[in-house]
């Protein structure tokens, strides 16, 4: 029994860091270049962000090899900000975008950047393991249409509900 259950747990914990079909991680990605502050340019709903403007992620080397993340969010409604740490490393290799990422214990999901400004980091596409999660980050709190227009395009493009994504309002400085 205690093996089955074994079995189970892992085979469950392997499905939340699974790809969504049709999403293909970025090759030949380059952790120092992404490393540092984003912008949470827009996102589909989720309980732990629900509510939340204002969002960044700020991604640094931990000594062990993986990826320190700290996601904060403004709660207009309650008037506090909100902010999480995790960590995260690389599911098959350093040079594809293909991470999983955990916010408490054991427990990892997936994140896939599955676009990306290539040449300069600017802007990216991620999503989570299944079509429920999205998000568009960027380096700065606004990104031009046509950026925006070819996400919605890519994101729709691979069976994520496009028409639900929620624009993050954000400043121009994010105070904390």
């Amino acid at each position: 029994m205690k093996k089955f259950l074994l079995i189970m747990s892992a085979l469950i914990l392997q499905g939340c860091t699974g790809l969504p079909d049709n999403v293909e991680p970025v090759k030949d990605f380059e952790l120092n270049r992404y490393l540092g502050q984003w912008y949470e340019i827009a996102r589909l709903d989720h309980s732990f962000e629900r509510g939340l403007s204002q969002v960044t992620a700020e991604y640094s080397l931990k000594p062990d090899g993986g990826v320190k993340v700290i996601n904060r969010g403004y709660n207009a409604a309650k008037q506090k900000w909100k902010e999480a740490e995790g960590k995260a490393y690389f599911v098959n290799g350093a040079d594809e975008a293909y991470l999983k990422v955990s916010f408490f214990g054991p427990f990892y999901g997936a994140y896939v950047v599955f676009g990306l400004d290539k040449q300069a980091y600017q802007y990216a596409f991620v999503s989570g393991p299944d079509t429920d999660y999205l998000w568009l980050l960027a380096r700065t709190p606004t990104l031009s249409p046509e950026v925006i227009k070819q996400f919605v395009e890519m994101a729709s493009a691979r069976g994520f509900d496009t028409d639900n994504l929620i624009y993050v309002e954000q400043k121009a400085e994010v105070k904390q």
